[in-house]
């Protein structure tokens, strides 16, 4: 086989070039063959196979760079770079990242799990070079999905401003993770289907070129002339007015062309920007017919295209998604936004119900927060379903134009705590801390998948500002669901076991730890008061106090980080009220980013387990285990 010839792009250089589609074959037999294990980016590595065999085969990495966007499409990348017999362990605790990771391989030059960054990155790579007087490559590679973040735009604005050497290229399969939407992938629609522009260009400026030089006159009449064709041949030429030179489109599976245009494409000074048409889950037929499916899969057989999923209560995700629809049954004024996350966030059946009242912004969460807005000023329930890490790209949305306004949103904020395989760039581990500083914000947790029904119904009545309710990336705890809902108290929380010796204030599914700590502390002799601290904010204030007048000590724990969470808010209660002297023990994610793994070794890592709980418990409550 070819590829047990490469270890690096070196190796792959030494290949003829009639041998690379052999090469491409091998890749994504190897990717079908790992992935049906471990699980991971499968559809969007198979697209990029030709693509990246051209690139390393061309240029020269590391001293080019190569900057993926988002790292969804970085597996082939890593197979080239010498990672190849690490595949076994891939998204697996301490093994091969799921995304590009600068400290794994001199190659990666630039990490990212959220989408639209490459742009930047690169100019400011460009800058860099040209200040250093390097004259290496800066390539960034980018979807038609991640084009549509504003981030990405402005990026693109400035680099056609300063027109340093750049190469974009433009990965077009018509998808990010679900479906696009939006002008601009209506405008690439156009575009890939014109395959007479680059041919009509050509054939104008050979046209040009043999009209004789008689005057100044005449020749700036047939540059507008020549400018003047771009609109009639294309219906729009963003990207030339933007100041890029644009190739393409050109196929992404037609090895000799792509190459024959990147080279082309090399040769040009100032950024030109290569449209690459690429169909996501080339080659593994499951894939192809449902790319959106197969985006992102757990372990399946090869043959059958089957996902392999553990069998459980339903997942979170699952029962927010069918709930918002038995409410948006009862109130008109419901209407779903997501960030190009409609299946992940559990809204398919939702958009298939409500198609009107569904809204898919594209990768675009800045918007989708301040339209939000505008829709609850208008006296509408907007539901902002969002993953935790994602909402981080909307702060100031949400303080400038939601909670200064004290307007209505309900944010969903799903995949809140640890993620899994999908690791630092995930974890949803920062959104209580940073939500819980903003005035006007009511954020809560469930317990279990029973309460967070109860607390959708909670937030759908509540209208005196923002309310978000935050769920984990798991199944949920296989309670039997209440048929009627019921709005909670506002800061209220609840005593779900008895005790005098300490308190534990667990958040979400810590309350699970916690019970098994107190269940083992009762053998000790030493009773443990659980409460399911469902509100973050506002806290149970008379709770608070009763405890610091019981002067029991005090443990809260979180899956969320540890400076600035709920723990915090704990102490900043009582240091506000002047209480001191209580044994108060915070336990939390620490300060670090948390790599990838399972959730469970994800815990163990930090030390959110019965374990740890009940060995701070014997440090924190002593007298009482010594007495007995």
């Amino acid at each position: 086989m070819l590829l047990d010839q490469i270890h690096s792009p070196q190796d792959l250089k030494r290949l003829a070039p009639d041998q690379l589609e052999q090469l491409s074959a091998e890749i994504r037999r190897f990717l079908v063959e790992k992935l049906s294990v471990t699980g991971g980016h499968l559809a969007p590595n198979l697209g990029v196979v030709e693509l990246t065999i051209a690139l390393h085969y061309l240029f020269d990495s590391p001293n080019d760079k190569f900057i993926f966007d988002v790292g969804h499409q970085s597996y082939v990348h890593k197979i080239l770079t010498g990672r190849k017999d690490q595949f076994d362990t891939l998204r697996k605790y301490k093994g091969l990242c799921g995304f590009i990771k600068r400290s794994e391989s001199e190659h990666d030059v630039w990490e990212a799990g959220h989408s639209s960054t490459s742009l930047s990155a690169a100019m400011g790579m460009a800058v860099a070079r040209d200040l250093q007087g390097g004259s290496n490559r800066i390539v960034a590679l980018i979807g038609d999905g991640a084009l549509t973040g504003g981030m990405a735009l402005e990026a693109m604005n400035h680099i056609g401003h300063e027109q340093r050497k750049l190469m974009v290229i433009l990965n077009d399969n018509e998808m990010s993770i679900a479906p696009n939407v939006g002008a601009l992938h209506n405008y690439l629609s156009r575009i890939r289907s014109d395959r007479h522009y680059v041919k009509a260009k050509e054939e104008v400026e050979h046209l040009i070129k043999k009209i004789p030089a008689i005057g100044s006159t005449l020749a700036r009449t047939v540059e507008k002339v020549k400018d003047g064709l771009k609109y009639i041949v294309v219906p729009g030429v963003l990207f030339e007015e933007l100041g890029f030179t644009y190739l393409g489109p050109v196929d992404g599976h037609n090895l000799p062309l792509l190459m024959e245009t990147l080279q082309q494409a090399d040769s040009i000074e100032g950024p030109v920007l290569v449209h690459v048409v690429t169909i996501k889950g080339k080659g593994y037929s499951p894939a192809e017919a449902d790319s959106h499916g197969w985006h992102g899969v757990s372990p399946y057989k090869i043959e059958s295209g089957q996902i392999l999923k553990s069998v459980g209560p339903p997942m979170y995700t699952d029962v927010f998604g069918r709930t918002l629809i038995e409410l948006a049954k009862q109130d008109e004024r419901i209407i779903a936004i997501t960030p190009a996350m409609p299946g992940g966030s559990g809204l398919m059946r939702f958009a298939e119900q409500f198609p009107g009242r569904m809204i898919d912004v594209g990768i675009a969460e800045q918007h989708a927060a301040t339209l939000s807005a505008g829709l609850a000023a208008e006296g509408m329930k907007p539901i902002f379903a969002v993953y935790s890490t994602f909402l981080q790209r909307a702060y100031d949305q949400v303080v400038h134009d939601i909670c200064r306004a004290k307007l209505n949103v309900t944010f969903a904020i799903d995949r809140a705590g640890f993620v899994g395989p999908d690791g630092e760039t995930h974890q949803g581990v920062y959104d209580i801390a940073y939500l819980r500083s903003l005035p006007n914000m009511v954020l809560m947790m469930p317990k279990d998948e029973n309460e967070l029904r109860h607390m959708m119904k909670t937030a759908l009545e509540y209208d005196d500002g923002p309310i978000a309710y935050r769920y984990p990336r798991t199944n949920g705890v296989g309670v039997e669901l209440d048929e009627k809902l019921q709005a909670i108290p506002i800061g209220s929380w609840e005593v779900l076991r008895p005790g005098g010796d300490a308190a534990v204030l667990a958040v979400g599914p810590m309350i699970k730890p916690a019970l098994e700590a107190a269940e083992r502390m009762a053998k000790e002799n030493v009773h443990v008061r659980v409460v399911n601290a469902r509100f973050i904010k506002p806290m149970d204030e008379a709770m608070l106090m009763q405890l610091a007048n019981e002067d029991i000590p005090i443990m809260t724990i979180e899956e969320g980080a540890r400076m600035g969470g709920f723990g915090s808010g704990v102490l900043e209660f009582y240091s506000g009220r002047d209480i001191y002297g209580l044994r108060i023990k915070t336990i939390g994610v620490p300060d670090y980013f948390v790599e990838h793994g399972s959730v469970a070794e994800q815990r163990e890592e930090v030390g959110l387990t019965a374990d740890r709980l009940v060995a701070e418990l014997q440090a924190l409550a002593p007298r009482k285990r010594q007495r007995a």
